[in-house]
């Protein structure tokens, strides 16, 4: 986003209006309470620096206006309270305040003014923050994911990063009334597929649940309002069950001389909605609707006040989980049993200590002390391995699409808890397999794997682990190591990328060989002949495009498996096609020539050539809906001027072949650069994928994150209880669909996707 799209400037009389500057001294008697309400907490707070931080951001700000007409001050002032709620330290708040200002006020400050005024760490803070919003690519995607990599490392350097940017987020989505629509809708997609997981796999569940109600307000507003009145009619007809629940719980808990704090809750808008919607479920199939928060002191009396539960309440099956003994891979403890009240309703007890609580409220935040940058212990630490493994998996792979996956995988998933047979306890996205566990206890048990034993049973290596199950990895130390087909088996990133390591490492001879294979294979598939000598050139030149300086660098990485073909076949066919110059055609005996009457009068601004003129009335078949960059032909249709096939079209190569119409086949090629159309044309996709409920909107949702225009949709349920799903779509040119299709490619659900209509 722009500095102009975020911020706007005061007109002079806008400054001097009497509304600015009762504003501006509203921000400023703000500033004076928030510093007040800190120095009444329990921790040490640099007020001094604060305030500087404070009036240094303001006097740079100054004219600056936010879209509600709001002083620009008062959101790094608001984020500045946000973060201060989590508990963080002086140079985070200083961060917070200053945030925006190397961005937007370039001008008139820098990384170095901000170091020599307030510190290095507060200079790293901004640095970190700054980088995070500044992308200079212009693929749309590939911005995207560029973003989550500077997100990433800026998070491995310091995780305040992180915290600080969530509550950034957190302040816009609170004030995204002010954008357009178009904006709102944007904004609220990038925060519930990005910011809200991110903020849940922090532990962060304040803010997760608060930009997830958010996103949803603006992204299905009917949706939202339909189970917020859901909501408030339960609950008045149920207006008493949490009193009279509590209170039975808080009397027997009094009996037996435990201290303890009894909070009631009802469930989040957006949790319902995804359980509603996602999972088919009416309001009353919700056991967790409602809840009552047992806070205790000890862990001990978390356990004792289970068993007095569930005296007082009949316990559902099923429904009992203790992360306090297997916390969640944010770092969550609690335990959780569903009971069923006297008048029937279901509801839900959670019970934890107040350490756990702030850690459930606050996440890995709550567990961050900074004293010289250090955190505050080795588990922690453990937790936060994840963002090392997802750099660890860009620099494995050159593929956007591959890092994108492992992102989500690893944001997004759901755990499975599988235990070794020494009872330590291995959190796996679910549907991982024994593979998958192997490399999560170590590379070499991984690397050295030959089977693997399920409660004793010895499964084959794709089998998932179920919750609780004990598994135990089978190694020799005479293997020779994993085989490549594991990579399509595995479902981590952090498995997929320790075996590609393995191979970059140990197999390069045998790598380059099957590259080699694989390369010739797609070049064999244009149709003409080339010499070894053109091969050599085209695959070095392709290489040196994508940073690799030698054909055998490139045959490596596509051997072991650190990029796909799908990612090269575009422009290997691009560079065959500069290299190997197609034969010219055998000139024509005078009696073999037919003239062929053309139509009259014919006018298009379609940027085609046909047989050599422009201008004339052209239209794209719909059989195979012909892009920019695709090599055409024309047929002579009687009447409706030129129709323009792709020359691989069926109709087209049966055509050619019919002696009655090959006469009224005529050569066409696109007028201008096909690479750089803007044009929209119609596209057709099939996809082929397994039957999911949210199929649908993640479809929808992915092209929407593209900005590709749906002009038709339709889908089917085929024999074998997958589904088909056409889709005609707006696309600028043959590189534009490519990166379409590669992005539903990474739909999780979806096995193929190809280019037209079945036949």
């Amino acid at each position: 986003m722009s500095i102009e799209e975020k911020i706007s400037s005061a007109t002079e009389e806008q400054v001097a209006s009497p509304s600015f500057a009762d504003k501006m001294a509203e921000m400023d008697a703000r500033m004076r309470d928030f510093v007040a309400h800190l120095q009444t907490k329990n921790k040490t707070y640099r007020t001094d620096k604060l305030e500087a931080a404070y009036l240094y951001a303001r006097d740079l700000h100054a004219g600056q206006l936010r879209q509600s007409g709001d002083p620009y001050i008062s959101h790094p002032l608001a984020v500045a309270e946000i973060v201060a709620s989590l508990e963080l330290d002086t140079d985070s708040i200083c961060a917070a305040l200053l945030h925006d200002t190397v961005e937007d006020c370039a001008d008139r400050t820098n990384l170095d003014e901000i170091r020599m005024r307030f510190g290095t760490e507060v200079a790293a803070l901004v640095d970190g923050l700054t980088k995070i919003v500044q992308m200079k690519v212009e693929d749309k995607e590939e911005a995207h994911i560029e973003n989550i990599r500077k997100m990433l490392l800026a998070m491995n350097k310091d995780i305040r990063v992180i915290f600080i940017k969530l509550c950034d987020r957190l302040h816009n989505m609170r004030t995204l009334g002010a954008k357009s629509p178009e904006k709102q809708r944007t904004i609220a997609l990038e925060t519930m597929y990005i910011y809200a997981p991110l903020a849940h796999r922090l532990g962060m569940q304040r803010i997760k649940l608060e930009l997830e109600n958010i996103s949803l307000s603006y992204l299905d507003p009917v949706g939202y309002a339909e189970v917020h009145d859901a909501i408030d009619s339960r609950y008045g007809q149920n207006r008493d069950l949490l009193v009279l629940a509590r209170k039975k719980i808080e009397e027997k808990l009094t009996e037996n001389h435990i201290h303890f704090t009894v909070e009631g809750r009802i469930k989040s808008v957006y949790s319902l909605y995804r359980k509603m919607y996602g999972s088919n479920k009416s309001i009353d199939e919700i056991y967790d609707f409602y809840a009552l928060r047992v806070i205790v002191e000890t862990e001990l009396e978390c356990y004792t006040v289970l068993g007095i539960v569930h005296e007082l309440f009949k316990s559902v099956p099923g429904r009992f989980k203790d992360y306090i003994s297997t916390p969640k891979p944010n770092l969550y403890r609690s335990l959780h049993t569903s009971v069923i009240s006297r008048g029937g309703i279901p509801f839900e007890i959670q019970i934890r200590t107040e350490e756990m609580h702030r850690v459930a409220e606050f996440g890995i935040a709550a567990h961050w002390k900074y004293k010289s940058g250090a955190s505050a212990g080795a588990d922690v630490d453990e937790k936060l391995s994840w963002i090392a493994r997802l750099i660890e998996t860009e620099d494995s792979t050159r593929d956007s699409d591959e890092f994108f996956h492992a992102f989500k995988t690893d944001i997004f998933h759901d755990e499975t808890f599988v235990f070794t047979p020494k009872g330590d306890c291995i959190s796996l996205p679910l549907g991982s397999t024994v593979i998958d566990f192997a490399y999560a206890i170590h590379t070499a048990v991984g690397n050295k794997m030959v089977g693997a034993k399920i409660n004793g049973m010895i499964v084959p290596i794709t089998s998932v682990p179920e919750n609780g199950q004990i598994v135990e990895i089978l190694t020799s130390s005479g293997t020779k190591g994993p085989s490549r087909d594991w990579i399509k088996i595995v479902k981590t990133s952090e498995a997929r990328s320790k075996i590609r390591q393995w191979f970059k490492k140990e197999r390069r001879t045998e790598n380059i060989e099957v590259g080699f294979a694989e390369i010739d294979r797609e070049l064999s598939r244009i149709g003409r002949p080339f010499t070894d000598a053109e091969r050599l050139e085209i695959v070095t030149n392709v290489a040196r495009r994508l940073g690799i300086q030698e054909a055998n660098d490139l045959y490596n990485t596509i051997g072991y498996g650190g990029l796909p073909m799908s990612k090269i076949a575009g422009r290997l066919r691009d560079e065959f096609d500069r290299v190997v110059k197609a034969p010219a055609p055998e000139p024509m005996q005078a009696s073999q020539v037919k003239t062929v009457e053309k139509p009259k009068n014919l006018k298009s601004n379609s940027g085609i050539i046909v047989d050599g003129e422009s201008g004339c009335m052209v239209k794209c078949a719909k059989c195979c809906n012909p892009l920019p960059g695709d090599d055409i032909i024309g047929f002579i249709t009687k009447g409706f001027g030129i129709s323009i096939h792709k020359r691989d079209c069926p109709n087209a190569v049966e055509g050619q072949a019919n002696e009655e119409q090959k006469d009224r086949w005529v050569s066409a090629s696109w007028e201008f650069d096909p690479v750089a159309a803007t044009a929209l044309y119609e596209a057709t996709i099939q996809i082929i994928a397994d039957s999911s409920i949210t199929l649908i909107a993640d479809v929808t949702g992915a092209l929407a994150d593209m900005k590709v225009a749906i002009m038709q949709i339709n889908a089917q349920k085929r024999p074998d209880d997958s589904q088909t799903i056409q889709l005609t779509v707006g696309c600028k040119n043959v590189a534009h669909f490519r990166s379409i299709v590669s992005r539903l490619q990474g739909i999780s659900a979806v096995r193929a996707v190809n280019r037209g209509l079945t036949r």
